[in-house]
């Protein structure tokens, strides 16, 4: 049977986001909705005149606008910033994972583990020996936690994690389905005949209020630890290798790669399929557009682009250029041609 549905009233709605209530308090709001979409039960947000334009000709419910908007016949909602106060409102109904404490029958936990009162274990959960679950931490079906793993206070991980050996997860972090942090490192040598595989025996740290993407693979270092700091963001299907650093609160897009050994600065952004080589070292808030290539290091804060990454600005100029490249070389071909019949003497 389905969970009964959440709903707010717009005051309700108005005290949480700590904004104004304008139109009917007692108006009933059901979900939040995508701009432009005709739901009487439904709520968006507006961020200017056009968009609350668009909102006004649909039968929206009610909208979060700027606090200067002026009066509209529909219930809106002022407060200074509508975009965050959605988020706000997206997590007011957001449904809770549903988990209660203890440890499911199906569940293979290690004698030597701890596993908090408080904490909830799922089905076909594997726990191995030493690992340590703190207060509250969900771990849903089919993860696997290796053994001398830690997972801090209020963590949750998504079904089929898995943690392989010696991970340290932080406080209030998220994991989804299918994250793996602790495998080996990407660490062979060339001994005259094959591939010599080198041991990968390092650890991996993981911060406070990290959220990691599906798929999302963070390698074990070869010694030491590879390093995620707090409040990093990684979208689904990154790659992190071997001793990699990531500073606090940097974001990655889906399928960025990050060769071993580099060190990323803090609040760092990397647009989707982002690149960076190993052994370099990026500085503090950076910027870098999807499929840049990063291969040398950098540490001018600011915004880049392009294989090799360069200013944005540049690599607008570069690209605007590429467009003319066919009328650029034919150009190129008759000048050749009128030098050539000028020293010809023709």
């Amino acid at each position: 049977m389905a969970g009964k549905e959440r709903t707010w009233t717009l005051n309700d709605l108005a005290n949480i986001v700590g904004g104004e209530c304008d139109g009917d308090p007692s108006y009933v709001i059901s979900r939040p909705v995508p701009a432009g979409t005709n739901d009487p039960q439904g709520i968006t947000f507006a961020t200017n005149e056009k968009y609350l334009k668009a909102a006004l000709e649909t039968e929206i419910g009610a909208v979060l606008v700027p606090v200067e908007t002026p009066q509209v016949t529909k219930n809106v909602i002022r407060v200074a910033d509508p975009r965050l106060a959605f988020g706000i409102v997206l997590g007011a109904f957001t449904k809770p994972v549903p988990t209660q404490p203890g440890i499911h029958p199906t569940a293979i936990v290690h004698p030597s583990a701890t596993v908090s009162d408080s904490a909830s274990i799922g089905a076909y959960v594997v726990i191995e020996e030493n690992a340590f679950i703190c207060d509250n931490v969900k771990i849903l079906p089919h993860c696997y936690i290796g053994d001398n793993c830690h997972v801090g206070e209020n963590t949750i991980l998504y079904p089929h994690v898995v943690l392989v050996q010696d991970i340290r997860v932080g406080k209030k972090c998220i994991l989804h389905s299918g994250v793996v942090a602790g495998t080996d490192g990407f660490g062979f040598n060339w001994n005259g005949q094959y591939q010599q595989k080198v041991p990968q025996v390092g650890g991996v740290v993981i911060g406070d209020n990290v959220e990691i993407g599906s798929y999302t693979c963070i390698d074990r270092a070869t010694c030491g630890d590879t390093v995620i700091a707090d409040g990093v963001k990684f979208d689904n299907m990154v790659q992190i290798a071997h001793n990699v650093k990531i500073g606090a609160h940097t974001v990655m897009a889906a399928q960025v790669g990050i060769s071993g050994s580099a060190t990323v600065g803090e609040r760092n952004v990397y647009g989707g399929q982002a690149a960076v080589s190993h052994h370099v070292s990026i500085g503090d808030d950076m910027v870098f557009g999807g499929r840049s290539g990063i291969f040398g290091n950098m540490d001018q804060a600011g915004e880049y682009f392009g294989l090799p990454a360069v200013p944005l600005s540049q690599a607008m100029r570069v690209m605007a250029l590429q467009n003319r490249l066919p009328e650029l070389f034919k150009r190129l071909r008759s000048l050749e041609k009128e030098i050539a019949e000028l020293k010809n003497g023709t």
